[in-house]
Order: C-alpha cells, then structure tokens, then sequence
C-alpha cells in the first residue's frame, strides 16, 4: 500500500508525527542523564519509575477514550498537552528560572500526555486499513520515526546541553502546530455506531471506571493476549535501557576517547557524544533496512522470528559491558538494532488479529502496557547498578531477554490452538 493510495488522515499523521518525534528525540535520549546529575542515579530512578505509574494509567484510560471519544479527539489533546508540557520544562530551564523539581514535572505531564496519544494512533490504522496491508503501514510510520531518531540525537547532544531553553520552547510550540493539524485537517475515523454504543455504557466517571474495570478484566482472560503482553513487558526491559542505562553507563565508560588520526588531527568523543551517534545509528540502521529485513521474516514462522529478536537483545546487552571501547559500543548496537528490526510490524498486526472491532482501542492500549509497565520498572535498572555494578545489570537484563523469547514461543503455540479450534 503506497502513501499515495492512503487516507488523509494517515496521511498528516504521517508528516505530522515526523516533525513532532524530532523534536522528542532532541530531549529524551539526554533526560536520563539530567535527571540522574541533578537528582542522583538512584533517586533518579525512583522518580523516573513513579511518573511512569500515572503512564500506565493515562494509557489505560486513553484506550477508553479513543473508543468512546474518538480517534481525532484523543490525538489533538494528547498533541496540545505535550506542547504545553514542553513549553513548561522549557521555562523551567530558562534564564529567569532553574528547577530540576518542575522539569521533573512537565516531563511527568509529557510523559502522561503521550500515553494517551497511541491507543488512538493506532486505532486508526486498524480503523481503515485491511488487515493484511496493515504491517506494512505500521513499518511506515515505524520508519518515519527512526528518522527522526538519526537526526535528533545528534543535534540534541549539542542543543540539549549547551541551548536547552530554546530547544525546549521550539519543541513545544511544535507539538502544538501538530495537535491542530491533526484536530482542522483530518476526519474521524471511528464510526458512529461503535461511538453510540460505547456512550449508552455510562455517562458518570463511576461507570467508566467500572466498564474499564471489566474490559481489561476481559482481556487479561484471553490467554494469547495475555502471554503476548507478558513477554513484551520482560523484553521492554532490555529496549527501554536505550534510553536510561545505556547512556547513564556510556557517560561513566567514556570520558574523553580518542577515535583516531586523520587529516593531522586527533578526533576524540565523549559519553555524551557517543551516545548520540549510537542513538543515531541506531535510528540510521532501521530507515535503511526495515523494509528488507521486514519482507525477510515473512518467509519465517512468526514465533521464532519474535523468538530469535528476543535472542538478539540479550546478546547485545552481553556486549556492552564487556568493554569501554566505543567501536565495540557500534557493534552492540547494530546487533540490538537486528533484534528490533525482526519484529517491526509483526507486533501491531498480531495485535490487530486479537482484538474485535469494537475494543480496538482497548486492546491497543492493553497491548501498550508492554512498554507502560515495561517503562515503568525499566528505571529500577539505577539503583540495581548501585548495589551490583553495571556488568551484572547488563546480565540480568539478558536473562530476561532470553525468558521472553521463550514466552512468545508458547504465545504462539496456544494462538496456533486457537485457530485449529476455530476452524473446527
């Protein structure tokens, strides 16, 4: 399926999430260590792991939301609210003002905000897109994202340290323009059958509270659902330290390294720097090779492609704490990034198999809780690494890595049940 032949509402949230996920990828990669400098890295690790519990939440209710309020409605709030979470840390980074505490804050708020950007996000592509078209779409935007993630680390690596404050205000006010592109140039894609359907369930907040309860009551009962969600939570805890102990633990490993000789000069990097290029790499990698290895699995049973991606990551995390040498930092991250790469789209479209048309939503958003739940006990890596070193943390992450792979095996194994039973 071309862009071309899309709906426009995937078509400005294509461009449109482009724009605000450069600006993301400026700051977030370097929040870890800004929290960790001004906070300390344990209690950085606390406050990262109680701002993710309202994420949890937020993505729970914004499931709800985008079934009942609609896709369109969601996606600008959520946008809007960002903008002004951003514009919020920015001006608590600014001449006038210096407060790690409120940083803290809006990054809370951003974080919260985001949660209930996705359900919807991806509600809409099971909303008009067929079925088996839809891998492809979310490889798109998959992509899309990574290119953001090339550019963004290494400019935020400069910007981020050296001119924070405008860096956060133009950030904001991008997050904003987009909220309302999204808001005046795309139509709603949930149809008004479902939407009446889900309105005559409860208007009070009691009710809401109480069909929520009973929907994801529902779904934690679909035992493939379930499996799935569980294996996704272990294995976030591998990809989610791409973002926390990784750059934590490249800031200690390198100071100042030198590359090498070339045109009569020493070139050098930092932790810092070499972390954006790692990111950079990264984000490089996918755009060039998400279509190629993507169209490569397909000739491969579904559970050991999730199998062997789960086996990728443990290695990578088996690599990085062996040396401080930032060549062999680029190849542990080519091998984490394979690992990434056997899975784009496979996760979301299997999502979409599972989950009936009028819980779409829902079931999105449960699926979310891989990285939800999975964020949220990712930071307790800090004070792990206080009490046992980062060699041992890095072990640890790769033993959870390799029990996931054997989760998705039996994932698998009860789906391909199911469908037996279903055909019977």
């Amino acid at each position: 399926m071309r862009i071309k032949d899309w709906d426009r509402p995937l078509k400005v949230r294509l461009f449109g999430e482009f724009f605000s996920n450069l600006s993301f990828w400026m700051v977030f990669p370097f929040l870890a260590i800004y929290f960790a400098e001004e906070f300390g890295t344990s209690m950085a690790g606390i406050l990262l792991v109680i701002s993710q519990i309202f994420g949890v939440a937020a993505n729970l209710i914004g499931g709800y939301c985008a079934d009942r309020f609609g896709r369109r409605t969601m996606l600008f709030f959520s946008a809007t609210a960002q903008g002004f979470s951003f514009i919020l840390f920015a001006f608590a980074n600014s001449p006038w003002l210096n407060s790690p505490t409120i940083s803290f804050l809006a990054f809370a708020i951003a974080g919260v905000a985001g949660s209930f950007y996705h359900p919807a996000s991806q509600a809409i592509v099971a909303d008009v897109v067929p079925e088996h078209q839809r891998s492809t779409v979310f490889s798109v935007f998959y992509t899309s994202v990574n290119i953001s993630v090339v550019i963004g680390p290494i400019v935020g690596a400069v910007l981020f340290f050296n001119y924070r404050f405008p860096l956060l205000l133009v950030s904001g006010i991008i997050f904003c323009v987009v909220g309302l592109a999204l808001r005046f140039l795309t139509e709603e894609t949930l149809s008004n059958e479902i939407k009446e359907q889900l309105a005559n369930n409860g208007n009070n907040w009691r009710q809401v509270v109480v069909n929520q309860v009973k929907a994801y009551g529902l779904i934690v009962k679909d035992k493939v659902f379930f499996l799935f969600i569980i294996g996704g939570i272990l294995l976030a805890q591998t990809y989610m330290q791409l973002d926390m102990l990784i750059p934590v633990y490249m800031k200690e490993a390198i100071d100042v390294q030198v590359l090498g000789n070339l045109f009569n000069r020493e070139w050098t990097i930092t932790g810092e720097g070499s972390f954006g290029i790692l990111l950079s790499e990264n984000g490089l990698l996918v755009v060039l090779f998400t279509v190629f290895v993507t169209k490569w699995m397909t000739n491969y049973p579904e559970k050991w492609v999730f199998f062997m991606s789960s086996i990728l990551y443990a290695i990578a995390m088996l690599i990085f704490p062996l040396t401080a040498n930032f060549w062999v930092f680029i190849i542990a991250m080519a091998v984490f990034t394979l690992g990434e790469l056997m899975t784009v789209g496979l996760q979301e479209s299997f999502v979409s198999k599972l989950a009936p048309e009028d819980m779409r939503g829902q079931y999105f958003a449960a699926a979310s809780l891989r990285y939800t739940i999975g964020r949220t006990i990712a930071p307790l890596v800090f004070p792990l690494v206080t009490w046992i070193g980062f060699t041992w943390t890095f072990v640890i992450l790769a033993i959870l890595a390799v029990l996931s792979g054997f989760i998705y095996l039996i994932t698998f194994k009860e789906y391909s049940k199911r469908q037996k039973d279903i055909s019977i």
